[in-house]
């Protein structure tokens, strides 16, 4: 059953002219998406079984934990639609991105956390992002410098250089999450910090924080060393 087919009082498409997008459903909205079901299932019972699968992590947020081997592995998602799910999800962690980096004021260690929780939070292994910033504390550009394990990576002091000197950085600073949850750094945290700190000095280009995201929740380790 295609939407289409589906009675004029049950089409997403048809509610959406009459109440407007926001009277959709989360599965309304899905079913949108994914345009048809499969034999015996509806556009909206697919969308509702989706939906279903990814609560294990949290409903809507579950999606974004959900690979493309876990997609096709549910009935009437093959392929193509499991590809337009990873890149709606996709799209909606850039354009989540996207809208708070004009207001983000990078020498403040909670704007920062906002900026980046969308984007690393849900993320099922760690990894250290370079924050590259101007002589006002505006983004010149960030870097994927290490993807570890579930509670590891490992990062080249060499290479934060590098990049750093390369994109002309006036400051610099680290952000890494934890797929725990737990924002509370680890005395390896704490290791690299310090040495990414005494080599900050001597190439002179300060790192101004080091950030650890977990679930809705930060730690600054400027905060820290004020507090």
């Amino acid at each position: 059953m295609i939407i289409k087919e589906m009675n004029n009082s049950l089409r997403p498409y048809e509610k959406t002219k009459e109440r407007g997008v926001s009277s959709l459903s989360d599965e309304e909205l899905m079913a949108v998406i994914l345009r048809n079901g499969t034999r015996g299932e509806g556009a909206v019972e697919l969308a509702q079984d989706l939906l279903s699968k990814a609560s294990r992590w949290g409903n809507l947020i579950g999606l974004s934990h959900m690979t493309y081997e876990d997609l096709i592995q549910i009935r009437g998602i093959g392929k193509v639609k499991a590809l337009q799910i990873i890149a709606l999800v996709e799209f909606a962690k850039r354009f989540s991105t996207q809208t708070r980096k004009d207001k983000v004021i990078f020498d403040k260690p909670e704007s920062v956390a906002a900026y980046y929780m969308e984007s690393v939070r849900h993320l099922e292994t760690e990894q250290v992002k370079l924050i590259m910033l101007d002589n006002k504390c505006s983004l010149i550009s960030d870097l994927d410098i290490s993807k570890g394990t579930v509670n590891s990576s490992i990062i080249s002091t060499r290479e934060i250089f590098i990049e750093a000197l390369r994109r002309k950085a006036v400051y610099i600073m680290l952000l890494h999450n934890h797929p725990s949850g737990d924002p509370t750094p680890s005395r390896k945290d704490f290791e690299i910090t310090d040495l990414v700190k005494d080599a900050s000095l001597l190439v002179n280009i300060p790192l101004l924080d080091h950030i650890v995201i977990g679930d809705n929740k930060y730690f600054s380790f400027r905060e820290h060393e004020k507090g």
